[in-house]
């Protein structure tokens, strides 16, 4: 009975095609994409984090002359330093969609990312941060977040010849996981993978060197992290997902949101329309494909 429980709650974490994940992630106002989005693009494996029965009013944009956005030039590929020296990437193109789509003009200016959120109460600074800073207590409390128009999910990694096609406890036992030692992710492992054996490494290319070299037989991380490993050259090809995403708040967050100065609701409520109508008109999905030919999710 404990295994099944276990494997119950395990499943509702997922987006594994499974009944109970995608209710649980429709109550937080994240929808699994599959097939084709609203604008017509392959989705297969594009998060929606927008409810299609929860559409945003739309604010009087007419009210918003410009917006002043913030950023940083240090994660890539969501913020970096373009070849002008200029901000760019992801988050840096999804800023210029939604200023297209409120139908106002735009800046971006790259500050320090601890400065950042502070910057929203300086007179010289901005009207908005995207920068990829989670929306939880302690941000709450220096500025206001749009919805989450990304999530950061946990992602299994095995070698591609590996007979192991999906990660749940019971498909697992006995099995050797890599994972950073003190992190979310081995916290996560340690309460719902019990029968796994994990082996903690100090640091992230320690874990991928031990699957590269099959002294375990999976990886267990932060999927954005992965992607990119699995899509460059350093993984030569060696491995792929398998099982998840996993995106249980209480261990990865609740979400990326755009922050504004406290109490600026009409622009929260803004960027908020603005984002649900590029998901809508799949803009989202094909950004997103853009800079994730391996999706995280």
């Amino acid at each position: 009975m404990i295994r099944l429980a276990m494997l119950a709650i395990v499943a509702a974490m997922s987006f594994g095609g499974r009944a109970m994940a995608a209710q649980d992630l429709a109550q937080e106002g994240i929808v699994p994409k599959a097939g084709v989005s609203p604008g017509g693009a392959a989705s297969a494996a594009v998060p929606g984090f927008w409810d299609p029965r929860r559409r945003p009013e739309r604010p009087d944009l007419s009210r918003i002359q410009s917006i002043r956005f913030l950023t940083e030039l240090d994660y890539p590929p969501f913020d970096y330093a373009g070849t002008d020296g200029n901000p760019a990437g992801f988050n840096v193109d999804l800023a210029r969609l939604l200023c297209a789509e409120i139908n106002t003009s735009c800046t971006i200016q790259a500050r320090r990312f601890d400065l950042l959120l502070d910057a929203l109460n300086d007179k010289s600074g901005g009207d908005a941060v995207i920068a990829s800073i989670a929306a939880n207590a302690a941000t709450r409390r220096q500025a206001d977040f749009t919805d989450p128009y990304y999530r950061t999910p946990a992602r299994f990694v095995a070698r591609t010849d590996s007979p192991i096609r999906d990660v749940l406890p019971e498909l697992v036992e006995g099995k050797k996981i890599a994972v950073v030692a003190g992190t979310a992710h081995e916290a996560f492992l340690k309460e719902m993978f019990t029968e796994a054996e994990l082996h903690p490494y100090p640091n992230a290319a320690a874990a991928r060197e031990a699957l590269r070299n099959k002294e375990v037989d999976l990886l267990f991380g932060d999927g954005i992290s992965l992607a990119f490993w699995l899509n460059g050259s350093d993984s030569n090809g060696c491995c792929a997902f398998r099982g998840g995403p996993y995106l249980e708040s209480r261990y990865f967050g609740e979400g990326i949101g755009i922050a504004v100065k406290r109490g600026n609701d009409l622009l929260r409520q803004a960027l908020n329309w603005a984002l649900f109508r590029l998901w809508e008109k799949g803009s989202y999905t094909d950004l997103w494909l853009r800079y994730f030919p391996i999706s995280p999710f």
